[in-house]
């Protein structure tokens, strides 16, 4: 188990136990169905059902003591450190830590009730804890900086190499250098740090799980079709509101909402409670939070030696320091704010067209960009969502993994894997020869104590230090749930993110590593979203819509005169999804280099928008007080803006299928395969691209893709 290098948050280490503290007989009683290696087929499932939350705590507790024991035993060998004993010591240690993070991380993000969360506020702290105590042990440091003095005298694989390099400026970067003082405040940092990022995500599950707006009568329903409808029925019904309608406090609750309630005034209200969330000065208000985490943050980087955060977050990604993240955003800003103004003159003239007496508010914005969207492409939303059904564009999802590297999904129906609950649902993934890769979990559905939006998660990394270990990856989703046994229609935009998540899935199922540490999308922030991103274009394709986007009552597939309109205006809209995202990032980067003074958060945000000439029309995608990728870890903190560069590589590469035979050209994919989706961290990110691609990227492909202006030097 590699406490230092894991990057998941949702999968990210568990504290470790002070030296000395002992399990009482009930903690150590509790605690072996959660530690002992996976039972079952496919080398072992998670044992879902087989015990209470409440084991998880000493679960967690007693293996974060035995990882903790595995890398003393590590340091305190008496024979000479080689790659073998070191090394591959270090990547085996912690094994049933490994398994218990996996059961913790599953429950803090798609379960966390209230026992789930004090479990959650206990255990956060021990999880910085215990990477302190294996990345500040000086004899253990020692053993890894000699084998990496003598590193080219060790008859190294390129792929053991990269990995020696990874631990040792892994130690480095963590502080294992710094003297004992130092140490011991950095020790105090981190902890304090994982505290409040556990608070700033259970004050958002609190406002998403308990806020909503509710509709009353027919008369709120007005411009929602009839699946919307019975979607805000549904969601009333199991908020204890039978017979009323509920927009929740999610983003794919809020959205088509925005996007078709013809009620201004609802429009308005909703809005403001999902962008103020997090910020309504009140118990869950996370301001404070983010004040203190942004000055914790500037101590850190000082104490490791580095001007800001951003300094030392960048240095071991593709972007290497803010400046050159910068300079990316920046390009794309100017011309993605001109385009903003352009939708919004085309949306005025609609509302002046039709007397409705308003200047566009954010609120308006995505009502009247669908009107927008029907004049200029005769296409709007509702023509779309018949065809777009959830679980159609799941079996679209697995024929474009089986076209691209020859994956084939099998249904696990027989009760052999257990769900952690009723929604999920698991598959067998196989290779073209018929061999398993790996195993595949679907959580699609909203719920109380699950985090909003989606994600992927890994289980388990595939890995061959320990035998041939299968993958297991989960996509996770927060749709609302209809009627029972009626189809689920999604939105194009919900639909590009399901291909996205599932991008990442398939970045797990294809590594073909030997080191877990290595493994899957274990790589740089600013790289990890280039598959994913990349995947989202097949979404486009004829062959996939052809075969999948069927009418829900019908089964006809969608016509082709609406594909073609789908293709026109795929730089639809581009500037508002632009700088809705691009402000974020530019506020994460300048909040992160903004040095160790107290900040205001509401003041920042509003000031930086100001200073960038940020368009009152619309605000950022994640607000300051709710953004997650931000505070509720440290995972995407001054790195969000590694979408943007990532798509930079994913436009580039897609131009790679074009400049071929198509989408689905064998030739390209292969060369996806090997040296994108299977290499893991093997390689340095940069070289993957240039194997793959043949050269570097430019600028050019994403502002192509994106509708904007081809600057004259790339």
């Amino acid at each position: 188990m590699r406490c230092t290098l894991l990057t998941l948050a949702l999968a990210a280490c568990a504290a470790g136990q002070k030296n000395g503290e002992k399990m009482t007989t009930a903690k150590a009683q509790a605690a072996p169905v959660l530690l002992a290696p996976w039972q079952g087929p496919w080398g072992g499932v998670p044992p879902f059902g087989r015990f209470q939350v409440a084991d998880i705590k000493p679960a967690m507790e007693q293996a974060m003591a035995e990882a903790l024991q595995d890398n003393q035993r590590i340091a305190d060998s008496p024979d000479a450190p080689t790659f073998e004993n070191t090394i591959v010591a270090m990547e085996r240690a912690g094994e049933a830590l490994d398994r218990a993070s996996a059961v913790f991380g599953v429950y803090t993000s798609t379960m966390n009730d209230e026992q789930m969360q004090a479990i959650e506020t206990e255990i956060s702290p021990k999880l910085a804890a215990l990477n302190d105590a294996i990345v500040q042990n000086q004899k253990l440091f020692a053993r890894v900086a000699a084998l990496y003095e003598k590193r080219e005298g060790l008859g190294l694989t390129p792929e053991q190499k990269r990995l020696l390099w990874l631990d040792y400026t892994g130690f480095v970067r963590q502080g294992a250098s710094l003297d004992a003082a130092a140490k011991t405040k950095l020790a105090q940092l981190n902890q304090e740090l994982a505290s409040l990022g556990t608070k700033f995500t259970q004050n958002i599950l609190a406002e998403e799980g308990t806020q909503n707006v509710l509709l009353e009568s027919e008369a709120d329903l007005a411009g929602l079709s009839p699946e919307l409808r019975e979607q805000a029925a549904s969601a009333a019904a199991s908020r204890g509101k039978a017979g009323k309608w509920a927009v929740l406090n999610t983003r794919s609750s809020v959205d088509p909402f925005l996007t078709f309630s013809t009620r201004r005034d609802l429009r308005e209200k909703v809005w403001r409670m999902f962008i103020m969330r997090g910020d309504n000065g009140d118990a869950h208000d996370n301001n404070s939070v983010i004040t203190r985490t942004l000055e914790l943050r500037a101590q850190k980087a000082k104490l490791l030696g580095y001007p800001s955060w951003a300094h030392w977050k960048l240095e071991d990604q593709m972007a290497k320091t803010p400046e050159r993240a910068m300079a990316l955003m920046e390009a794309v800003w100017k011309p993605a704010v001109a385009r903003v103004h352009e939708e919004v003159a085309d949306m005025q003239a609609i509302a002046d067209k039709e007397k409705a007496g308003l200047r566009i508010e954010p609120w308006d914005y995505r009502y009247y960009a669908e009107k927008v969207r029907k004049a200029k492409y005769d296409l709007d939303e509702n023509e779309m969502k018949p065809y777009l059904q959830l679980e159609k564009l799941r079996e679209g999802m697995f024929w474009v993994a089986g076209q691209l590297f020859g994956f084939k999904f099998a249904p696990i129906t027989d009760g052999s894997v257990p769900v952690y609950h009723p929604d999920v649902r698991v598959w067998d993934v196989q290779d073209a020869a018929g061999k398993h890769v790996g195993l595949w979990y679907f959580d699609p559905y909203a719920r109380p104590g699950k985090n909003s939006g989606a994600w992927m998660n890994e289980y388990r990394r595939q890995q061959r230090v320990a035998g041939d270990v299968p993958v297991i990856v989960s996509n996770n989703a927060n749709f609302v749930k209809g009627k029972p046994g009626e189809p689920i229609l999604i939105s194009w935009d919900d639909a590009t993110g399901m291909f996205h998540e599932f991008g990442h899935a398939l970045h797990g199922l294809n590594s073909s590593v030997t080191y877990p540490s290595l493994s899957g999308t274990n790589v740089p922030r600013d790289y990890v979203e280039f598959p994913s991103q990349l995947l989202e274009n097949w979404l486009y394709t004829r062959p996939l819509l052809d075969q999948y986007a069927r009418h829900f009552q019908t089964g006809q597939p969608i016509p082709a005169a609406l594909v073609q309109k789908i293709e026109r205006s795929r730089t639809f809209n581009q500037g508002f999804a632009t700088v809705e995202y691009l402000s974020a990032a530019l506020v994460d980067m300048k909040l992160h280099t903004a040095g160790a003074g107290p900040i205001d958060p509401r003041k920042f945000e509003k000031e930086t928008l100001a200073s960038l000439g940020m368009p009152k029309e619309l605000v950022m995608r994640h607000r300051t007080p709710q953004f997650q990728h931000v505070f509720a870890g440290d995972g995407y903190s001054a790195g969000y803006y590694s979408y943007l560069w990532s798509d930079t590589l994913q436009a580039d590469a897609w131009e790679a299928f074009l400049e071929a035979k198509g989408p689905y050209d064998k030739t390209v994919a292969r060369r996806l395969h090997d040296d994108v989706f299977s290499a893991g961290n093997t390689v340095d990110p940069a070289e993957g691209y240039r194997a793959f691609r043949g050269r570097d990227p430019g600028i050019a492909a994403l502002m192509r893709k994106r509708g904007f202006p081809v600057p004259a030097h790339d």
